[in-house]
């Protein structure tokens, strides 16, 4: 009874969130377990894994061309993260989250990560490349702004030459769009755990074990240490503001800017990683990346989980990683060596990694994540 009354509320206070709007702080947990404990992390991708263009942006309604030049006003806000970011208003009002700066290196690392987990039917968001992006009101350096803004200190103070006639212009730039749903998230909360992966049952329509394990061992194979909560989204996919109970709940990847390091698109590190703590008994770990691998716990992959992300990396050919780190515009970051800016090199790193979990004899046990005691 007690169950099926938390249930209940969670499902009426979730027909009251807006799309965006968050979940009331008391209630908060309630409704992020009762969706998470329904969620799935992996669907049928729409396009054949063989077939997927991963040299290129992202099919579908809004789609930008990486050739192409894209106007946009500038919104001042305050901006969460570290690296170079801002918002932009296209003249039909959406609006645009920007990564920009050659030397930014999350400009290149989440569209290549981005690209690979959605291909393999990790939902993600959609990150467009562009030649240039011209935005009006801009200044040189937006970031470096929108940071003295977050200290709470007015825009006018902070960008005194704020000017909506002049257009900065930047290149290399990438757009990012969300897909789409009502986000469950309160003021102060969002997000998800990757000890909290264990909150999943399948019994209730959530995620299969092999799916879970599956996405464990991508989030290894990329490098995925910058795995805060917030990096991680809980989303009532595809559903409106007007829907009632969360119908699809989808725990996703958000943020996957910390990828290919461990100190970020640094190829020598992520090519020395290993994919396995221990391979005899298909552990994984994180506890040597930066923060220890924040939410990661060490934890053991089942067979079904390796096999799982096995079969779908088979059909990743050598032509589309290769198309893969090109695409991304690896080569124009200003890489401290040579074989950092070789594309084949990176796709090499990235095939080895491959062989280490395809190539290898069956994984002896079940899926049990030390920090949560499966």
């Amino acid at each position: 009874m007690v169950t099926l009354t938390a249930a209940m509320l969670a499902w009426a206070l979730l027909a009251s969130i807006g799309r965006n709007a968050p979940v009331p702080a008391p209630d908060y947990a309630a409704v992020h377990d009762e969706a998470l404990r329904r969620a799935q992390v992996w669907v049928e991708p729409r396009t054949p894994i063989e077939r997927a263009r991963l040299g290129e942006n992202p099919p579908g309604p809004g789609e930008f061309a990486a050739d192409q030049v894209v106007d946009c006003t500038f919104k001042p806000g305050g901006v969460a993260g570290s690296t170079p970011k801002f918002e932009c208003e296209l003249p039909g009002g959406e609006t645009l989250k920007v990564k920009y700066g050659v030397s930014n290196a999350e400009v290149y690392t989440e569209v290549a990560a981005s690209r690979l987990l959605s291909a393999l039917g990790f939902p993600t968001d959609r990150m467009y490349v562009v030649a240039r992006l011209r935005c009006l009101g801009c200044p040189k350096d937006p970031f470096e702004v929108l940071q003295c803004v977050n200290g709470g200190t007015p825009i006018a103070t902070c960008f005194p030459g704020l000017d909506f006639a002049r257009a900065e212009e930047f290149s290399p730039a990438v757009i990012e769009r969300p897909i789409e749903g009502r986000r469950i998230e309160s003021d102060k909360e969002r997000g998800w755990t990757w000890e909290e992966l264990a909150k999943i049952d399948p019994k209730a329509g959530g995620a299969t074990r092999d799916q879970i394990d599956a996405l464990r061992l991508l989030a290894v194979l990329l490098g995925h240490w910058d795995n805060k909560a917030n990096n991680q989204r809980l989303v009532c996919l595809g559903e409106p503001r007007s829907s009632g109970k969360c119908r699809r709940p989808l725990a996703m990847i958000q943020d996957l800017g910390g990828t290919f390091g461990p100190n970020k698109l640094n190829l020598t590190a992520w090519a020395a990683t290993p994919i396995w703590s221990d391979a005899a008994t298909c552990s994984v770990s994180m506890k040597k990346l930066p923060y220890g691998g924040s939410t990661f716990p060490d934890v053991t992959i089942t067979e079904g989980g390796r096999r799982f992300l096995a079969d779908r990396l088979r059909k990743v050919s050598s032509q589309q990683v290769r198309d893969l780190f090109e695409g991304a515009g690896i080569s124009r970051y200003p890489h401290k060596t040579e074989d950092g800016r070789d594309v084949g090199k990176w796709a090499g790193a990235f095939e080895d990694k491959v062989r280490a979990i395809v190539d290898r004899a069956p994984c002896p046990g079940g899926s049990r994540p030390v920090a949560i005691g499966w």
